[in-house]
């Protein structure tokens, strides 16, 4: 007789709430921040740079703009590409809604392409399919920390004259065919959210190779004016120009302090990451009402999160159903993500269900386990037993 599940009154498999991502903040976070603080510098000074210089050192490319979020990196690309009204994107729907937004920000259409079934990242040959004249970029996303497929992605752009804009805000730390997940798009953008591998507390970044698109970057950041202040004051300038329409995407220096010390120790948080990851591989794999997305041989994955999809067919619930009874045993299971044009705002610009199936079909059965490094073998333990509780317990 299977164990009776705590959303039916049976005891918990844990007694408190285990969260799917947690930042780690540890004492040299602190005093770095506190040492920007008494610098003098709150915003637009030296930290900024140093962080800019660490993230383009670490992924190996000549530039890195630091902005105050993840969305706003995605809308900096997207405007250093040259989108403009009436253009297209080609993206994923199975995303955060940022990726696409992005795409709007600049009166651009996002064109939605459909997934992989083993990945569920952003299918090449289906982008191809939906390649045309009003294509300005593709936008393909490094899902769960796993790169895209970037060869395919370039020899289209290339083919096509298009921009590649990989968002990475997944993936900082990851690598494809041993390049560094930073160095390889046109654009690269990450987030710095205190979810993702290192935190600032809001904060983004977008790397490039190239002069001319780091520079409508960093214009596009400050207001669209020409040079910052301490640019400014070094030429004796009375006022900047401004020559784009900008926005004050600027990320302060008290951030990029917490940014710059957590990179520090970026190496050690992706170990702990990929650790947990193969314990629950090793786990998942003898439970037949589990499928695990395919990882390719060729990447390091920076396991941002832990995706799994539920064997529908083998189970008495659906997945609403199965998300629940985890939640009540106290194992913070999410779900990443809804496809982007199931929103009502996506609805109401005329997308509609149906156009990108395999993602829908992924969506029904997708859920994300806790994963983050300050996980103790003991939580992994825990959610490894609540998932097996509840799968018993649903079995067909």
């Amino acid at each position: 007789m299977a164990e009776p599940l705590a959303v039916h009154g049976g005891v918990p498999v844990r007694p408190t709430p285990l969260p799917y991502a947690k930042h780690m903040v540890d004492d040299e976070d602190v005093q770095a921040v506190v040492a920007a603080l008494k610098s003098g510098w709150l915003t637009t000074g030296p930290r900024v740079d140093a962080f800019e210089r660490a993230v383009a050192s670490f992924v190996g490319t000549k530039h890195a703009v630091a902005v105050n979020s993840g969305t706003a990196a995605l809308h900096c690309a997207v405007f250093a590409a040259g989108v403009e009204a009436g253009h297209e994107v080609i993206t994923s729907p199975l995303t955060f809604v940022a990726s696409a937004n992005a795409i709007l920000y600049q009166r651009a259409v996002p064109v939605f392409a459909d997934i992989r079934p083993d990945t569920l990242m952003l299918d090449p040959a289906d982008v191809a399919a939906r390649i045309t004249g009003r294509t300005r970029a593709i936008l393909p996303v490094d899902f769960a920390g796993q790169p895209c497929d970037l060869d395919e992605f370039l020899t289209l752009a290339r083919a096509h004259g298009l921009s590649l804009i990989e968002d990475a805000a997944h993936a900082l730390g990851a690598s494809h065919r041993g390049r560094p997940i930073g160095s390889v798009a046109d654009l690269t953008v990450f987030s710095f959210h205190p979810a993702k591998l290192i935190s600032s507390g809001e904060g983004g970044m977008i790397t490039t190779d190239d002069d001319r698109l780091a520079s409508r970057l960093r214009r596009l950041r400050n207001h669209g004016l020409e040079t910052d202040f301490r640019e400014r004051a070094a030429r004796g300038e009375v006022y900047s120009r401004m020559v784009d329409l900008g926005y004050n995407y600027r990320l302060p220096d008290l951030q990029c302090a917490l940014g710059l010390s957590q990179l520090g120790r970026l190496e050690q948080f992706l170990k702990r990451r990929s650790a947990i990851a193969e314990l629950y591989l090793g786990a998942l794999t003898s439970m037949p009402q589990i499928e695990i997305p395919a990882v390719s041989s060729h990447v390091r994955h920076a396991w941002h999160i832990f995706p799994v999809l539920l064997r529908l067919e083998t189970l008495r619930a659906d997945r609403d159903t199965i998300l629940a009874a985890l939640k009540a045993e106290n194992i913070g299971a999410i779900v990443h993500y809804v496809p982007a044009y199931w929103h009502p705002y996506y609805e109401a610009l005329g997308y509609r269900r149906g156009l990108c199936p395999r993602a829908e079909e992924a969506f029904q059965r997708i859920l994300t386990l806790p994963l983050f490094p300050a996980m103790t073998d003991r939580d992994i333990e825990d959610v490894i037993a609540a998932l097996r509780k509840v799968l018993a317990y649903y079995a067909r």
